[in-house]
């Protein structure tokens, strides 16, 4: 049998999105005809984590959203960042960001709870967020009307790196000093 981290590996290259073990394992058993035990996969995973800790390369394999893909090492984000803000030409407007933050923030809610916090119609801002994959429609809610309910989608995590919501930063993290007299002293 071939090297089978190095099938893995092609996998976790070629997908779009974070590829999970079970995705990997079902597309292996298929190509190789062998039932693969999810511990095997596992193994042929960490394989190659270990392969891109070298220092001589400049990509890591990370798992997020429940699944593995391949990413920038730290130090090189400013790098890509420079690059990615003099070809990005599709940025959020202001209006876009207040609204993503309060749908990953009360994950689920409705237009009717964002309006509420930001005090303006935000159909434009929600549409944008659709068109551009960050947020998903949930369903709706059984309250009166049946309002849609949205959340934050997988591409969302992917974006901003974090395996699931939970990895948001606190809100209390953000908050700032209220009724304070005077200059802040060192």
């Amino acid at each position: 049998m071939d090297k089978l981290s190095l099938h893995i590996e092609s996998l976790i290259f070629a997908s779009e999105k974070p590829i999970t073990i079970s995705d990997i394992r079902s597309v292996l058993c298929e190509v190789m005809g062998v039932e693969f035990e999810i511990g095997t996969i596992e193994d042929g995973i960490n394989e190659v984590i270990r392969k891109y800790e070298n220092p001589d390369f400049a990509i890591e394999v990370m798992e997020m959203s429940g699944g593995f893909t391949f990413m920038s090492k730290p130090q090189y984000h400013h790098t890509l960042g420079q690059y990615l803000k003099t070809t990005s030409s599709r940025k959020l407007s202001k209006a876009a960001m207040e609204t993503l933050a309060i749908i990953a923030y009360k994950h689920p809610t409705t237009k009717t709870d964002i309006e509420s916090i930001r005090g303006v119609n935000c159909d434009y801002a929600i549409q944008k967020l659709l068109e551009k994959e960050l947020i998903t429609i949930l369903g709706r809610s059984e309250g009166p009307g049946k309002p849609i309910i949205y959340g934050v989608s997988d591409h969302f995590m992917n974006y901003f790196g974090l395996k699931s919501i939970k990895d948001l930063p606190d809100l209390k993290d953000f908050a700032e000093a209220q009724n304070a007299i005077g200059e802040a002293q060192e």
